[in-house]
């Protein structure tokens, strides 16, 4: 009599329910470390912007930029491009505000929600909104 050698069907279902179970148990802290990842990025990238924003404000007869924007066609050019949020799609930049008597600002992230708490900066320097989980920069009060 000869038997043909090989897995049977329930030996394979076995294996394919250990790999799943290890996938479901690896995929959030992969998903952590991505998130924890983008964080860093945002708080240099938020850094750098802050710089930007300073220098353009010493070189522009102490007026802070309209938009992040205005960083790159400024004269002298601050920076080459602004860079993006990476806990945002569609539409990248990282949102910045100012207060009305232009003396404070604010550069946010959205944070690892992606969503933004944080809506602007107050004429006391305080932030206006939440920081929650943004991650953010500012002059005024509030830390980073």
């Amino acid at each position: 009599m000869r038997r043909d050698r090989g897995f049977t069907l329930i030996e394979m279902m076995i294996v394919m329910v250990v790999i799943a179970t290890l996938i479901g148990v690896l995929l959030p802290h992969f998903r952590g470390a991505q998130d924890e990842a983008a964080e860093n990025r945002s708080r240099a990238d938020l850094r750098t912007l802050a710089t930007a924003i300073e220098s353009y404000y010493i070189h522009n007869n102490n007026t802070l930029p309209t938009t992040l924007t205005t960083l790159i066609t400024a004269a002298p050019r601050i920076i080459s491009t602004v860079p993006d949020d990476p806990f945002r799609s569609g539409s990248n930049d990282y949102s910045y505000g100012k207060d009305t008597n232009g003396v404070y600002y604010v550069v946010w992230s959205y944070g690892r929600d992606r969503a933004a708490d944080i809506t602007g900066a107050d004429t006391d320097g305080t932030l206006a909104g939440t920081s929650d989980d943004d991650i953010f920069v500012t002059n005024g009060t509030g830390t980073f």
